[in-house]
């Protein structure tokens, strides 16, 4: 299998893409290719740094956000000039930090700087001091030394291969990897984990042979050939065993407090920022927060999809919320008739499988954003995970580790469908036991392992196709260390999920956004897999078979499965999309031309 190359897409594409070369097997040419290859994530604004010992190379395509003078032009260099950094995220405390370095010679008004500043002064540990998310290459010029790292969860991507002689190439995304002559093979193990089990994202393996993630919360050095890497944050390590034992209404307050600040940093830009509203309680607590923290009330744009089928869509609940608030509302309707064309191009962005109709309404979202002068949009992921807002946390007697679905009872995947040789090649997550109660075992789980590293791989990407930056405040690690140290009767009460939330959002939102239950779908993607876009799930899935029947799958299961699937409206379709998705692989290959700004 091979990777496809990437087609342009309307609009200018803004978004940071860091590469580097480190050891004697590369050259220019190709540390040019890679900045060539992710300049879709930044075309404001592109460099390189090549160290005159030849064994280090650094490329950067700039997203102008903080500072758009070339002041902030990378890759940038301390004032001594023995640092040299690419960046590619934000850190929205840089301004307080700033304040802590009065005698350092600042240059800019950039965010990329204070990591410097940062580094000088207290070195690897400097992660510990950074709100926000980042991943970052620092090399030390007098030491010949390579410092690499990625944010507490993983916001932003970081990926690396080996080579023999001990070289390292590092970059933001995969394609670029590829593009310096990493081998195009598919990793067999992975893709029979995620076709048994459901998981991905949630190790260092990727899709790919070769190829592999810097985990969440891990930092990297490379001096003399050698690679080390290490965990610098864990979040159970973090929270400990304990439970909060404060009275209620103080955790409430302080809860409250972090929330407000976590917006208000948020909205540190020097271009527009929007925010992405469904009807959730999430995003309305979201748009709640914006309300109260945001000094241009009635002036943030806000943005929502729907598809159509009054099932699933959430307007009338977003269309309540803006009443009140007055924010200029833009929304965009998804059909089923641009979805074949529309997976292409997504596909063709993300370099491994996606998630679905979900990440193609939000593809349209984004561009909607981008059209109308919006480029950073604020989201709501993470409450779910923080206050057990998934209906299967009130199951936990399932010992299932893998992939739980939302709003049905059904297995997510169909490993029965795999041929015997290929499902031995998967490997069930060995997952940890971090607490004595398995509520917070399990939201650490979704937190670590199954939903938060493959939904935020996902908004990366297609929010880097349609040019916007994509900031998550509910994704602060200090959010996650306070609700993870709450105890059950404050998450789940009286049948209700997300207890202690509902009642901190009560001064927020209307009552009936606060008491609604969670919704759990908003696509009809299982009503349109089965009926108007059934020959294009069908092409899909035949491409994949093509490809691979008798070697990964039993195809007379496959074929019996899917027809049972279009007969029946089973109210899964998640294995039916990990079908697709392979064939929307095989079918992007080569069909794609790199974008050359």
């Amino acid at each position: 299998m091979e990777i496809p190359a990437v087609r342009s897409v309307r609009g200018p594409n803004v978004m940071c893409g860091i590469a580097g070369l480190f050891g004697r097997d590369w050259n220019r040419f190709q540390l040019e290719r890679m900045a060539t290859v992710q300049r879709h994530r930044g075309p404001d604004d592109s460099g390189i740094f090549l160290d005159k010992s030849g064994i280090a190379g650094l490329a950067h395509d700039r997203l102008s956000i903080l500072d758009l003078s070339p002041a902030g032009h990378q890759p940038m260099a301390n004032a001594a000039g023995t640092l040299q950094i690419v960046f590619n995220g934000e850190i929205y405390n840089y301004l307080e930090l700033r304040r802590e370095f009065r005698d350092y010679c600042f240059r800019t008004n950039t965010d990329t700087e204070i990591i410097l500043a940062a580094y000088e002064r207290w070195g690897e540990s400097c992660v510990d001091h950074f709100l926000g998310m980042f991943a970052f290459l620092i090399w030390d010029v007098r030491d010949q030394r390579l410092f690499g790292a990625r944010d507490r969860f993983g916001v932003k991507p970081l990926y690396y291969a080996t080579s023999a002689g001990g070289g390292l190439k590092v970059a933001s995304e995969i394609r670029a990897l590829h593009a310096v002559g990493i081998p195009k093979e598919a990793n067999e193990e992975t893709w029979a984990t995620y076709l048994a089990y459901g998981m991905n994202d949630h190790s260092k393996s990727t899709f790919w042979e070769g190829v592999f993630a810097l985990e969440p919360g891990h930092s990297l050095i490379w001096r003399d050939g050698e690679l080390r890497i290490a965990r610098w944050y864990d979040l159970a390590e973090r929270v400990g065993p304990d439970f909060d034992g404060r009275p209620l209404e103080l955790v409430c307050e302080e809860y409250s407090s972090l929330l407000a600040e976590s917006v208000r940093l948020r909205f540190r830009s020097d271009v527009e920022v929007g925010i992405n509203i469904s009807g959730g309680l999430d995003s309305s607590a979201l748009l709640g927060l914006v309300y109260q923290t945001n000094c241009r009330p009635g002036q943030v744009k806000a943005f929502t999809f729907t598809t159509g089928d009054a099932r699933y869509d959430e307007l009338p609940w977003v269309e309540k919320n803006l009443a009140r608030m007055q924010h200029p509302s833009f929304v965009y309707q998804l059909r089923p008739e641009e979805i074949p064309e529309l997976a292409a191009d997504v596909q063709a962005y993300q370099d491994e499988p996606f998630g679905g109709l979900p990440t193609l309404a939000y593809a349209r979202l984004f561009e909607m954003a981008r059209s109308n002068g919006v480029i950073v949009l604020l989201d709501g992921q993470g409450m779910d995970e923080q206050w057990a807002g998934y209906d299967y946390y009130a199951q936990l007697d399932r010992s299932a580790l893998s992939t739980l679905l939302q709003g049905t009872k059904q297995q997510a995947c169909m490993p029965e469908c795999l041929t015997q040789e290929f499902l031995e090649r998967a490997i069930p997550l060995e997952a940890p036991q971090p607490f004595p109660d398995r509520l917070r075992t399990r939201q650490y789980l979704d937190t670590c392992f199954t939903k938060i590293p493959r939904a935020l791989r996902f908004n990366d990407r297609v929010s880097m196709m349609a040019s916007v930056e994509l900031r998550e405040p509910f994704m602060d690690h200090r959010l996650f260390e306070l609700a993870l140290r709450q105890p059950h009767e404050r998450k789940i009460a009286d049948g209700t999920c997300k207890w202690m939330l509902r009642r901190i959002t009560q001064r927020l939102l209307p009552s009936d956004v606060v008491t609604a239950p969670k919704r759990p779908v908003q696509t009809p993607q299982r009503e349109w897999l089965a009926g108007p876009l059934r020959d294009w799930a069908h092409s899909c899935i035949d491409t994949a078979l093509t490809e691979y029947a008798g070697r990964w799958f039993e195809e007379d299961r496959v074929i019996n499965a899917w027809n049972t699937y279009c007969a029946d409206g089973d109210t899964n379709s998640y294995y039916v999309w990990q079908w697709v998705s392979l064939g929307l692989m095989l079918d992007t290959v080569g069909q794609r031309t790199v974008a050359v700004q």
